[in-house]
């Protein structure tokens, strides 16, 4: 019996160690022809770009349908999520979702345990983020907010704010958006409200007049 039981439980494991090996990486990049403008060393950033590529997209559907202008999308997303006010189920589209489910995978990028945000303030990625910021004053702001530990949304969107627009051009200031305001606030809402059914819909931020 004993011997059996070994057995059984031996097959169960194995199968497990299978399914485990034949886990599928994520390979729906819909944003890839966009190229890379996320660059970072030492680190595989393409999932990065494409989480970056589907928020914007999700960003112009949700707040540029009637007005498709991109510094007031951007505009409106960053101070209603600063203020907690972003209904992300109804800004969501299929494919972000994919692309969220595969960024969780990636321990580095999150902190479960920080009260303020689920982003690791401490990755590599965020540190990539914080060096290649444009602007002096908010790379400034920004780098002396996690050297002291006191780094938040909120206390970093107060002077972002005011400044939403230089996102457009500088991706990296765009990647901390898309990562503390919006992919890390996901992991607080039940995604099952999501309306899968939707089309997700591709913009050309190059035929959006700004």
């Amino acid at each position: 019996m004993n011997a059996k039981l070994k057995l059984i439980v031996f097959t169960a494991c194995l199968g497990l160690a299978s399914c485990k090996h034949n886990e599928q990486p994520f390979d729906d990049y819909k944003f890839s022809e966009k190229g890379i403008v996320l660059n970072c060393d030492n680190l595989d950033t393409k999932l990065y770009n494409e989480a970056l590529f589907a928020f914007e997209n999700d960003v112009m559907t949700f707040y540029g349908k009637d007005n498709p202008n991109q510094v007031r999308a951007y505009s409106q997303f960053v101070r209603s999520a600063v203020n907690n006010r972003v209904k992300y189920t109804d800004m969501l589209s299929p494919h972000t979702v994919k692309v969220f489910e595969a960024l969780k995978k990636d321990n580095s990028l999150w902190d479960v345990n920080n009260p303020n945000s689920h982003l690791n303030y401490n990755s590599p990625f965020f540190k990539c983020i914080g060096d290649h910021i444009q602007n002096k004053d908010l790379k400034t702001t920004l780098n002396a907010l996690v050297s002291t530990n006191s780094m938040s949304p909120k206390l970093f969107g107060t002077p972002l704010m005011s400044m939403y627009s230089l996102a457009i051009r500088d991706k990296y200031l765009a990647a901390y958006v898309a990562f503390d305001l919006f992919y890390a606030k996901l992991f607080d809402v039940d995604l099952t409200q999501v309306n899968m059914e939707k089309p997700a819909a591709a913009v050309d931020f190059n035929k959006i007049p700004n």
